[in-house]
């Protein structure tokens, strides 16, 4: 069997190995790879379980995520910079991320090839239902937008 593949960003790989967002892309970055791995159209609520699935495939993908380097000396230097009161606005903060992300891509490379999780690893479940069961029904209002516009 063939397993098609598609290219992440380092940032990517590492928001979802270390439950740090540094994707370059931000959110957008985590979805497209927890989507592109489950094969869903995850919602925010469903990110946390789709990361719990899907880290340990990604790191039998590229095991150097888990290496110390990555998980505890980089992101350590990454907070200690993030906390300095040099950082005085998000986009200062932007700046020292993608100078940290760039350090680690001269060493990792930049993109990497990721494969989806084999069929029958993700269990979909209806988003709806899927926040029922975490917040509780009476937590939860499902609003239907019908849409066929009246003109």
């Amino acid at each position: 069997m063939i397993m098609t593949t598609k290219q992440f960003h380092i940032g990517d790989l590492i928001s979802l190995s270390t439950d740090r967002l540094v994707s370059p892309r931000h959110m957008d970055g985590l979805y497209d790879i927890l989507n592109y791995m489950t094969g869903d159209n995850l919602w925010t609520h469903q990110l946390p379980r789709a990361c719990d699935v899907c880290r340990p495939h990604l790191h039998e993908q590229h095991p150097w995520l888990e290496d110390q380097e990555i998980q505890t000396i980089a992101i350590g230097e990454l907070i200690l910079m993030l906390e300095s009161p040099s950082i005085k606005s998000q986009d200062d903060a932007m700046k020292l991320v993608m100078g940290w992300l760039s350090k680690l891509a001269s060493t990792y490379g930049e993109m990497h090839a990721i494969t989806p999780l084999e069929k029958g690893v993700w269990n979909h479940i209806d988003p709806v239902d899927e926040a029922v069961m975490i917040k509780g029904e009476e937590n939860v209002i499902a609003v239907i937008v019908d849409d066929a516009h009246d003109s």
